[in-house]
């Protein structure tokens, strides 16, 4: 092997940085996993440059993590993303473990709650619980993924994250937060200091016309914010005195939640 065929191959960091590109197409295709991106939106969200994210995103279709439409040309997340999903899903039972808190707040509140929890730099919903109110707000869909702060649920997960931690994160998606109402970075760093003066995270300008939602995150036994739940309502349904006492109903069960966690995965 000549000197040349040598430098040509690619070093421990060339690998990693082709991972972490991989890995950042496939979260941005499944923040809008219902519609598809096109090649030119993956280029802007990614800012990879055009002929870097083609490449990969061969090779991530090659694997069956990734498809593309042959109509539209849009891309979306692959069928061996749903199988490696099912095969995680024993190693992961928060969903199991938040069920019988999600429905006592669903009951006492009367209105919509989600379970969030964070993937990198987005925010992910794996459960939801309908509570005997009428007017139901059902903004969220299970395995809707979308940019950190927005909705409670993401705001939630930013309030407890230092300052610094914060601005990386809003700074990563700030192209992305334009399609939910119009969002924005300053807007949202508003709203984060508004949630942390509070003790509770709310959203009632952006992401749903009529409706507003609070939330509280759960920390693990480090201290570390992983996961929120969230109440949604139509906005009549929430005054501030109401988003007292929600915050106070989700504070309870949280409480709960996070005693059961730190049992389950002490050493």
């Amino acid at each position: 092997m000549s000197l040349r065929q040598v430098d040509a191959l690619p070093g421990p960091r060339q690998g990693t940085q082709a991972i972490h590109r991989a890995a950042l197409l496939v979260r941005v295709i499944a923040s809008r996993s219902r519609t598809g991106l096109r090649l030119t939106e993956l280029v802007q969200h990614s800012r990879l440059e055009r002929s870097t994210a083609r490449r990969i995103l061969k090779c991530l279709i090659d694997e069956g993590l990734v498809l593309q439409d042959g109509e539209s040309r849009r891309y979306f997340l692959g069928p061996l993303v749903f199988e490696l999903g099912l095969a995680a899903a024993p190693q992961f039972n928060l969903v199991d473990v938040c069920r019988l808190s999600l429905q006592r707040i669903a009951e006492k509140t009367g209105d919509t709650v989600f379970l969030t929890v964070r993937s990198g730099y987005d925010s992910v919903c794996i459960d939801r619980r309908e509570g005997p109110f009428p007017i139901r707000t059902l903004t969220l869909d299970v395995g809707t993924r979308r940019p950190l702060g927005a909705g409670a649920g993401g705001i939630a997960l930013l309030m407890l994250l230092p300052d610094e931690a914060v601005g990386n994160i809003v700074k990563a998606n700030a192209l992305r937060y334009g399609a939910y109402s119009n969002l924005n970075v300053p807007s949202l760093l508003r709203m984060v200091k508004r949630s942390r003066e509070r003790g509770y995270a709310v959203n009632d300008v952006h992401i749903t016309p009529g409706a507003s939602s609070v939330g509280l995150p759960v920390v693990n036994r480090w201290g570390h914010p992983f996961a929120a739940i969230s109440v949604g309502a139509i906005m009549s349904r929430m005054t501030e005195e109401r988003q007292n006492e929600i915050a106070a109903v989700l504070r309870a069960e949280v409480r709960i939640l996070e005693q059961t966690l730190r049992e389950a995965t002490q050493p």
